[in-house]
C-alpha cells in the first residue's frame, strides 16, 4: 500500500538515494514529519544551497564553491606531487591524516564494466592533460581497493607509465587493531608485499 499525496513523495525521493532501501525512506520521510518546521527548513535549505552553490573544481574536479577548490589556490602545496583518487570524499579522507601536502585529480568513480562505467566515463584525459607539461614527477594512484578501484589503478597504470612519472599506489594491509584470522587472503597477502623493516 502507498501513502496519499506530499508523504509518499518524500519516500519515492528518499528513496532514489543511494543506499536507501523503501523501509529507510519511510522511516525517514515519517521522521522529517515529526520535526520542527524549522529543522526541516533548514535540511531544505541545505540541500538547495548544494545545488546553487557548490561544484567541481576545474583544475582537480573537487568540489568547490569557486571556479577553484581550497587546495588547488593553496600556493604551500608542491605541484609535483600527484594524488589520483575516486570521489571528493576521498580528498577529504587523505586530508584529515594531514600527510599529503600535494594536489589531487578527482576520476569521478571508477572502472565499472557492470555499471557501464569505462575510462571514456571518467576524468582521465583531464588527467593525462595535466600531467603533459612536465611539471608533476609522481602520481599516487589512491583509487580504493576493490575490484573496481583495482581495475582503475591496474589502467592508470597502463596510461602512465609511458609518460615517465613516478607511479606509486597507497600502501594496503591489515588495519590497526585487526586479528590475522579475520583478514581476507588479498588483504593478507598485500600485508606482506607492502611489509617495511623495523
Amino acid at each position: 500500500m502507498d501513502y496519499e499525496g506530499p508523504i509518499q513523495d518524500l519516500i519515492t525521493e528518499l528513496g532514489r538515494l543511494p543506499g536507501i532501501g523503501p523501509k529507510s525512506a519511510q522511516r525517514l520521510a515519517f521522521h522529517l514529519l515529526t520535526v520542527d518546521t524549522a529543522d526541516a527548513r533548514r535540511l531544505a535549505d541545505a540541500i538547495t544551497n548544494v545545488k546553487e552553490r557548490v561544484r567541481f573544481c576545474e583544475v582537480c574536479f573537487n568540489v568547490s564553491e569557486g571556479p577553484r577548490c581550497r587546495v588547488c589556490r593553496d600556493e604551500r602545496r608542491t605541484s609535483q606531487v600527484l594524488c589520483v583518487v575516486e570521489e571528493p570524499r576521498d580528498v577529504v579522507a587523505i586530508e584529515r591524516t594531514g600527510e599529503f601536502r600535494g594536489r589531487y585529480h578527482v576520476l569521478g568513480g571508477a572502472i565499472s564494466p557492470l555499471d557501464g562505467v569505462g575510462p571514456d566515463q571518467l576524468r582521465v584525459k583531464e588527467l593525462l592533460t595535466r600531467l603533459s607539461d612536465g611539471t608533476i614527477t609522481e602520481v599516487v594512484i589512491a583509487t580504493n581497493t576493490s575490484i573496481e578501484g583495482e581495475a582503475t589503478a591496474s589502467y592508470l597504470s597502463r596510461q602512465l607509465q609511458p609518460l615517465g612519472v613516478q607511479l606509486t599506489r597507497l600502501a594496503a594491509g591489515l588495519p590497526v587493531g585487526g586479528d590475522l584470522e579475520y583478514a581476507d587472503e588479498v588483504t593478507l597477502g598485500r600485508a606482506f608485499a607492502g611489509r617495511t623493516q623495523l
